[in-house]
């Protein structure tokens, strides 16, 4: 692979470091490879690979230009005594099914695996390509990117980072763990309305806004930068190994995974995976009741107008999934995605081709659970398996059992459900699914909910409620940019 190109134009090209430093293409598009063949890898080889070795054939693979030596540097600084587990993310038997738990990094939530390397990748990005603008990173979340993203960039040099949340719909503890955040060059702000008009805001300023200030330029960690995306690949390559290892497959024996999605990153890097060359049987895309992307992989017809629900799996309540893009480019082509696009902005939806769907459903599977189903699942695998999971692993758990229920997957299939966060970031969530009375606190329902299930809640969680609140601005989504250009001006440079 030599470069990326955008979604919307191939003409429009990026070296790969160029890629991870711009985030978002100029023309609006995300960055793709160019070159999917040059991706494959030695199924067999990867499977003697530590996690950390795993990470660097593919980091490799998507970021040649960046060379072995610094590679290695990065993913030392971004795997070194981070996580709680000496392989980042265990898989663990529940019933007859497994659970990726992808939460065992500081901010207990699966974006901590990506967000501990990319601003390591993005400072060797910027060192590389002789970079010397101080970058603000620009950040939209739904819940737990921004917590992951302050915490990953917090006193990185050359870097301030940005995070815009929904001021209502997230847990306390989720606010907690960004307003609470104190290195000088990290920053929260809730915007009035939902995690969708945070979303478009920060596109909107990519794409009218150069340089928000003089010597500053603009970065994104959401996952529409590749490099945010590609460290999210190595999980489905270790899951698989702990496969053949526990001896419950065969190297080449296909395996399902069960994704709770929102904005499509997390099952696309398992698309990639596949595309490399991992045996994935079947990526299952589990919604809650903002179910957008069931009635886009069911009918081909993507209606973002439509009603937005607040539910108990916050970090999927999103009507707009950006990495959809990447796949729409692989599958149509990208004069039809840059038409598809233009469609959901001036029209809000657009409509693929029958073609273009069967394509698509070839890999792609798809449910939705609501908040009632999630609740019950989460209460039958505590009761029966003593396996506490949180309302998003919960919503991927319900969407595994409909599928079975109907035949689209088999009982003896190997499926690994991936994991969204720890279940104590929703403790007030899950002390309701278990039966038990609520408090008024997180901090009291994470102590009862911790009584109740014998299950030790992580230190990271525990020690947030003694934190000074540092971050308390409140906008309008309309007053982003001016926020966003305010920030610039006072970034450490």
């Amino acid at each position: 692979m030599n470069y990326y190109v955008s979604t919307r134009n191939e003409n429009v090209k990026a070296t790969p470091a160029q890629a991870v430093l711009k985030g978002l293409a100029p023309d609006g598009g995300l960055f793709v490879p160019d070159d999917l063949d040059s991706l494959k890898v030695n199924l067999k080889a990867m499977m003697n690979m530590s996690y950390r070795e795993q990470a660097k054939v593919v980091f490799s693979l998507f970021f040649p230009d960046l060379g072995e030596k610094t590679l290695s540097d990065v993913l030392e600084k971004s795997y070194e005594n981070k996580f709680d587990v000496p392989e980042v993310a265990p898989l663990v038997k529940v019933g007859d099914a497994y659970v990726l738990e992808l939460f065992h990094g500081p901010t207990c939530a699966f974006k901590d695996v990506a967000l501990s390397a990319l601003p390591n990748l993005m400072t060797a990005s910027a060192k590389h390509e002789d970079f010397k603008d101080h970058i603000l990173i620009l950040v939209a979340t739904s819940g737990d990117t921004g917590s992951s993203a302050l915490t990953g960039f917090s006193n990185v040099d050359g870097t301030d980072a940005l995070v815009f949340y929904p001021e209502d719909g997230i847990s306390q503890s989720q606010r907690l763990q960004m307003v609470t955040q104190s290195a000088p060059n990290v920053k929260a702000c809730a915007i009035r309305g939902n995690f969708d008009a945070a979303q478009t805001g920060v596109k909107n300023i990519f794409r009218s806004v150069d340089q928000p200030a003089p010597g500053v330029s603009l970065s994104s960690a959401n996952s529409i930068n590749i490099g945010r995306l590609v460290p999210q690949i190595v999980y489905y390559f270790h899951a698989y190994k702990d496969l053949v290892d526990s001896r419950r497959i065969r190297i080449g024996d296909e395996v399902t995974f069960i994704v709770p999605t929102g904005n499509f990153g997390d099952i696309f890097a398992g698309w990639f995976a596949r595309t490399m060359g991992l045996p994935v049987g079947r990526l299952v895309c589990a919604s809650n009741e903002n179910d957008v992307l069931t009635e886009f992989l069911t009918t081909g017809r993507y209606n973002k107008k439509r009603e937005f629900h607040k539910t108990t799996s916050p970090s999927m309540d999103i009507l707009v999934s950006s990495n959809l893009e990447r796949l729409l480019y692989f599958i149509c082509g990208s004069q039809k995605t840059a038409q598809y696009m233009e469609d959901l902005k001036t029209k809000g939806e657009y409509q693929i081709t029958d073609e273009e769907l069967l394509n698509i459903q070839g890999i792609f599977g798809t449910a939705s659970v609501d908040s009632t189903r999630s609740a019950e699942v989460i209460r039958e695998n505590f009761q029966g398996d003593h396996y506490l999971m949180d309302p998003h692993t919960a919503v991927a758990w319900g969407a595994m059992e409909k599928l079975l229920q109907t035949g689209e997957l088999k009982q003896d299939e190997a499926r690994v459900v991936l994991s969204t966060a720890s279940p104590y970031k929703f403790s007030r969530s899950m002390l309701e699914a278990l039966g038990q009375p609520e408090r008024d606190t997180d901090e009291e329902n994470m102590n009862a909910l911790q009584e109740y299930s014998g299950v030790a809640a992580p230190d990271a969680l525990l020690s947030l409620f003694s934190k000074e609140i540092l971050h308390k601005d409140v906008i309008d989504a309309g007053d982003m940019q001016d926020y966003v250009i305010r920030t610039a001006e006072n970034c450490r440079r």
